[in-house]
């Protein structure tokens, strides 16, 4: 089956260093932790009603001690969501923290260049989502999930701009090429470049070498097809890019290439 590959990858010195252009540290998993350890009891949000204060701090705990988990949901079209916020997590815990409970605390946030402010549907909407796995039950994701989908737009979102309930599983959710490499660039520390496109395959000779070389100096994420991965009922049934993974370790031997990879 055709494997369509675009491809984002840190430059030397950034993504997985957790360093910003100043070479100074962005923070700690201990510090993000040691912040949230000071809120003793967290009082429930006038902005998001129907999100348990107590379930949100430990969903948001959970994430930071163990990244790997950070879950999508079931079904759902956050993939993209969800790898951003994997790589948020691992690049700086501690903004990720400060960033989320302002979010439920005042209803609004700005993060770097970024100025959040959610409709009152997606207000309304987290915590309400059902049927999709661990998700039920991570209510600081969902806020977190429903608020990049109602901020970033992109083509893909040119009919579905406004959220109403179930649209995690609609094209008002999903996230195209751009739209991922334009939320990496302005939330991350990361210095990005990109290469490939939604409708087109990069042209690379060496495709193995290619991602090795990129692995060692940074973070690469690739944006596959997701029926090579996974059983998808996916009304879209061409050879293009659905879903976001982030590689880990490549190695080869006697042509047979194999890839660790996190998805959610």
């Amino acid at each position: 089956m055709t494997c369509c590959i675009a491809l984002l990858f840190s430059l030397p010195g950034y993504g997985s260093s957790l360093a910003d252009t100043s070479g100074k540290v962005t923070s700690t998993p201990q510090e993000a932790i040691a912040f949230i350890d000071k809120i003793y009891k967290l009082a429930p949000s006038t902005h998001w009603p129907n999100i348990k204060p107590a379930l949100f701090l430990k969903n948001l705990k959970d994430n930071i001690e163990r990244p790997i988990g950070t879950y999508a949901g079931k079904g759902t079209n956050f993939c993209g969501y969800g790898a951003l916020t994997y790589l948020f997590i691992k690049d700086d815990p501690l903004g990720y923290a400060k960033l989320l409970l302002e979010l439920y605390r005042e209803g609004k946030a700005k993060f770097r260049v970024v100025d959040f402010n959610p409709s009152a549907a997606v207000k309304q909407g987290a915590g309400l989502i059902k049927f999709a796995g661990k998700l039920d039950i991570s209510p600081a994701e969902q806020m977190w999930y429903l608020t990049l989908a109602g901020h970033f737009k992109g083509y893909i979102n040119i009919f579905n701009r406004k959220y109403d309930p179930d649209d995690q599983n609609t094209f008002w959710a999903s996230v195209n090429y751009a739209k991922f490499n334009r939320m990496v660039r302005q939330l991350l520390n990361y210095s990005s470049q990109a290469k490939g496109a939604d409708l087109k395959r990069p042209y690379i000779n060496d495709l193995y070498n290619y991602i090795n070389e990129r692995m060692q100096s940074g973070t690469v994420v690739l944006f596959v097809n997701n029926r090579i991965l996974h059983k998808k009922n996916h009304t879209l049934k061409l050879a293009l890019p659905t879903h976001f993974i982030v590689a880990e370790k490549i190695s080869i031997d006697k042509d047979i290439i194999t890839l660790m990879y996190w998805d959610y």
